[in-house]
């Protein structure tokens, strides 16, 4: 009889279809609400993604998973509540959770050691206590989706557990050693233990999901700049790496985040169906996704009601060529402009790194584009290159053209150009272990006063949760909290103008006094062309029960 390894995931769920995805241990027909699907297989490992159809909006749908007729989830003694399918009614409020940077450790107490004192620490799971939390209250009440905004798995900073999965397989005194995976099978390891906890995976069984990766899923910043890239690839470990980050990712988090329609037009899920051994068909793929961004976007779009989310793939579509840079290939930026338009109550554009930094830090990585570009000669764009690695210089402000066209995007659609303006335009985004939300503000007419102009009653935010579960150490935090001020701020934008750097279309500012450092996880609650945001941290009390407390919200738009 065939079990399940990992799963069910519950994944695209729209007003009449859903997707459910697992993972078994031997081949078999995977059956939910009637809709069946055959496994497919990938060296030693089976997969299903089943198809329901026929839903109606607004429903709650009870589900289980039948293997070849047996049921196999819930499992017999389970105590959790029976898993859901809550469809969408656009109708109704809407609930999106979202965060980023998750380590996976082990749930049990002490749940308040650091990452200094003990591996097993990292404090509280912000997603672990939203599950607790949602146990205990009624189906109707369950976010309605849950956005994972990168850094899923840590293939560079892996648990004890996988330590001893690795030692037990390879030599680690040979590189990447036992710090970090070298293979596809154990990214399948690193998902398993990730998502294969009881009440994660009750949680993942009943709340939608939608992920994008970000550098930690395959490493340390990943796609940081051409250098990066060829000092990588030099390394005779990074290609199986690589390319099992591909494949993992493809299998584990991509093919969730499609519609329906566009499993059915998958050309690839086709062939590895049909393949007795999809590995190699995926292992081509994936080694060709790589080396390429012409031909394989990885970014995607859902219609949540009344809301279109765009979510954006901001590290793999990379285009690193100095004078060229940008975040993504100019076709998939034509993709991302056909898709992040108005005509919706709220549009929601999310990338795993943020577009809005704290200003100190945007102009010091504008500044670092340029001078790694030659402003200031080949040996001060040596040094520039040293410096961005070592403090991280790649989020949007480090792709000076990408920055500019994403500004002309927020100010086209506010202004309606691309259909009736939404409520709110909110940029999501997770990456740097803090949490804050700001406003923006454009230039008015093009002079150099920039103001708040709310008369349009479309008001533009960036909003950012991280992590879920790695906080910064102390010095890190007051680092970060000094990128906020306004000297640190006025520093960097001399640095940036001295190279020509163009001052910036908008300005934001936090609204609040300062960024938050916890574990913690954020939730977007969508009433009509009303938007509310909330940020929770995890917290445990004296008997290490995880929960969350409420740090801070802020209502988007008027009623």
């Amino acid at each position: 009889m065939s079990n399940i390894l990992l799963g069910p995931l519950l994944r695209y769920v729209g007003a009449m279809e859903a997707t459910v995805w697992v993972e078994t241990d031997a081949p078999c027909e995977v059956e939910v609400l009637n809709h069946r699907s055959h496994t497919f297989h990938v060296e030693g490992h089976h997969y299903a993604i089943v198809h329901i159809a026929g839903l109606e909006c607004g429903r709650v749908y009870p589900y289980t998973v039948a293997l070849d007729g047996v049921t196999a989830y819930p499992e017999p003694g389970s105590e959790f509540p029976q898993c859901v399918i809550h469809t969408i009614d656009p109708r109704e409020p809407l609930r999106l959770v979202f965060g980023s940077c998750r380590v996976t450790v082990p749930h049990e107490p002490p749940f308040t050691l650091t990452r200094e004192e003990d591996s097993r620490g990292r404090e509280t799971d912000a997603l672990y206590a939203l599950a607790r939390r949602l146990v205990a209250s009624p189906p109707g009440s369950f976010p309605h989706a849950l956005l994972l905004l990168g850094d899923q798995v840590y293939a560079d900073e892996v648990s004890p557990n996988t330590r001893d999965f690795i030692r037990a397989r390879r030599d680690t005194n040979q590189p990447p050693g036992a710090g970090g995976v070298a293979d596809f099978e154990e990214y399948t390891h690193l998902y398993r233990e990730a998502w294969g906890d009881p009440l994660l995976r009750w949680l993942l069984s009943t709340v939608s999901t939608l992920m994008i990766y970000d550098d930690h899923d395959m490493r340390d910043d990943w796609n940081t700049s051409a250098a990066w890239v060829e000092e990588m690839r030099a390394l005779p470990w990074w290609n199986k790496r690589i390319v099992g980050g591909f494949m993992s990712y493809w299998i584990y988090q991509h093919l969730g985040n499609l519609l329906p329609e566009e499993l059915r037009g998958s050309e690839l899920l086709r062939r590895v169906r049909q393949a007795a051994d999809a590995g190699p068909v995926l292992r081509e793929f994936a080694f060709r996704a790589d080396r390429e961004t012409e031909g394989c976007r990885w970014s995607f779009y859902r219609d949540l009601g009344n809301t279109r989310l765009v979510v954006i793939d901001a590290r793999a579509g990379r285009v690193l060529k100095e004078g060229h840079r940008s975040i993504v290939d100019d076709k998939e930026w034509g993709w991302i402009e056909q898709h992040a338009t108005g005509g919706f109550d709220h549009l929601l554009l999310a990338s795993s790194v943020p577009v809005l930094l704290a200003p100190a830090m945007h102009h010091l990585e504008a500044w670092n584009e340029k001078v790694c570009g030659g402003a200031w000669g080949t040996g001060a764009a040596k040094i520039g290159e040293k410096i961005r690695q070592a403090i991280d210089l790649e989020h949007w402000a480090a792709f000076e053209s990408s920055f500019d066209k994403f500004v002309g995007l927020l100010r086209a659609v506010r202004a309606g150009e691309r259909g009736r303006a939404p409520a709110t335009i909110v940029a999501l985004s997770g990456d740097v272990h803090h949490a804050y939300l700001a406003k923006v503000a454009f230039r008015n007419n093009g002079r150099d006063q920039i103001h708040v102009d709310d008369s349009r009653r479309c008001f533009v935010y960036q909003a950012v949760c991280s992590p879920i579960r790695n906080p910064l150490s102390a010095y890190e935090r007051r680092v970060l909290r000094a990128g906020w001020s306004n000297p640190a701020a006025f520093i960097s934008r001399q640095l940036s103008r001295a190279v020509g750097v163009r001052e910036p279309e908008i300005s934001w500012q936090l609204l609040h006094d300062e960024p938050w450092f916890d574990n913690q996880i954020a939730t977007l609650e969508l009433r009509g062309r009303v938007a509310h945001l909330r940020i929770e941290k995890s917290a445990s009390d004296e008997t290490n029960d995880a929960g969350l407390d409420i740090i801070f919200e802020h209502q988007l738009s008027e009623d």
